[in-house]
Order: C-alpha cells, then sequence, then structure tokens
C-alpha cells in the first residue's frame, strides 16, 4: 500500500461529508484570539477516541519510510534507524478533534518539525505542505503552522510507542489546528509553491482549522 491509494469510505466519512454540508457542531462564538484552553464547541473527554476512514495500515518499522519532497533543497529519505538518530524531543499539548472533543495535556516524543525543517532546507517559494498517510489519507498545512514550536513527528504517546490504532508508528502532530491536520502514519512530506487540500478540504472542510475560531467548515 502507498500514499497513492485513495481513502477507503465509512460510515464516518459519509457522517463527516454530511456534517460539512449541515456545518454541524458551529456555535456561531465570537472570533477572536483565543483566552480560553477549550476552544468554542468542544467538550472535554478522558479516553481518546479513535477516528480514522476505515482503513489501519499495518506498517512495521522495518518497512516504514518518510520521504520529503517537493520544494526543499535537499530532498531526503529516512528510515526507522535514521529518523531515531535525529534529535528527539517530548512536548506535551492538547487535542481538538473536529468531532467536538477535546483532551488536554498529551506527552509526545519525536522529531520536531523544525529539526525536519533544517536537514531539508525548503525553497524561498514554499508556502504550505501536503502531508500524505500510508492508509491514502492527504492533508494540507500551511508551511508556518508545519514550523510551530509544538509541532512534532510523535512515534510516542505518554512514554509509550504510537499504537496502529493512533496512526503508528509515526504521525504528525500540530495542536494549534484541529486533529484532522495531524496525518497518521505519515509517509511522504510534499512542500508545495502553493496551497491546495487534502482529502477532508475537497469535501467540505476548512483550508487550514483553527480551532478557536471554529474553522471546521469551508
Amino acid at each position: 500500500m502507498d500514499d497513492d491509494t485513495p481513502p477507503a469510505e465509512s460510515k464516518l466519512t459519509r457522517s463527516k461529508q454530511r456534517w460539512a454540508t449541515e456545518r454541524k457542531f458551529l456555535t456561531d462564538a465570537p472570533r477572536e484570539p483565543a483566552r480560553d484552553r477549550l476552544p468554542p464547541g468542544q467538550h472535554l473527554v478522558r479516553n481518546w477516541p479513535v477516528l480514522d476512514l476505515g482503513r489501519q495500515p499495518h506498517i512495521s518499522t522495518d518497512r516504514w519510510r518518510l520521504n520529503v519532497r517537493g520544494l526543499v533543497s535537499r530532498p531526503l529519505t529516512l528510515n526507522w534507524a535514521e529518523f531515531q538518530e535525529l534529535p528527539q524531543t517530548t512536548i506535551r499539548s492538547d487535542i481538538h478533534c473536529v468531532t467536538t472533543w477535546s483532551r488536554y495535556d498529551n506527552d509526545w516524543t519525536g522529531v520536531a518539525t523544525r529539526s525536519l525543517l533544517d536537514l531539508v532546507e525548503p525553497r524561498h517559494e514554499a508556502t504550505a505542505v501536503m502531508l500524505h498517510g500510508y492508509d491514502g489519507y492527504t492533508t494540507n498545512v500551511t508551511l508556518p503552522d508545519f514550523a510551530s514550536s509544538d509541532a512534532i513527528i510523535a512515534h510516542s504517546w505518554q512514554g509509550r510507542p504510537l499504537t496502529r490504532e493512533h496512526g503508528g508508528p509515526a504521525r504528525l502532530i500540530i495542536p494549534h489546528l484541529y486533529f484532522w491536520k495531524s496525518a497518521k502514519w505519515i509517509n511522504v512530506i510534499e512542500f508545495l509553491g502553493a496551497d491546495r487540500p487534502g482529502f477532508w478540504e475537497m469535501n467540505g472542510y476548512h483550508m487550514r482549522g483553527e480551532p478557536w475560531r471554529e474553522e471546521r467548515y469551508s
């Protein structure tokens, strides 16, 4: 299975497409900078709900590769051992899912996206990033969002390896955006000269997805 395999349709996929059409969960809260830890329209959970497109690829660390390509000076492909040899960091952050649940105080260990940027050196015309998962999923983020200080390519959560259902062996985490932007089973990071929509963005969801501004839908 590779990153060109189309995502499977699931009951959740159909529901989320309908929610985008109906603009479900919007609270019409004032669009002001965040002051509260919990974004509008969200509720706290203690568990970690599992959401995907109906496919959970099994990618062993022997098979796993991270390909960085597009508008970079030094494209690269990392295997698991090479990924583990990069500087490792642990970051605590919250999760905010567009389906209205949030979870506080998640500890992630992995490689900061800024460390990866230092290696590949995006070219001056790069403005956005397309993320590809082993399940065929894609999602877009701006380069500044990808380069945020708390963004991390995580392989561990709460001190343990990420499980398959949560995107292991590695996934992206961008805490200040809705969690659909934090691609599971990360396989390809593609630097672009212009922002373009990924899977959910083509199905009615916002191009950026900032929780405190309720950027749920396009």
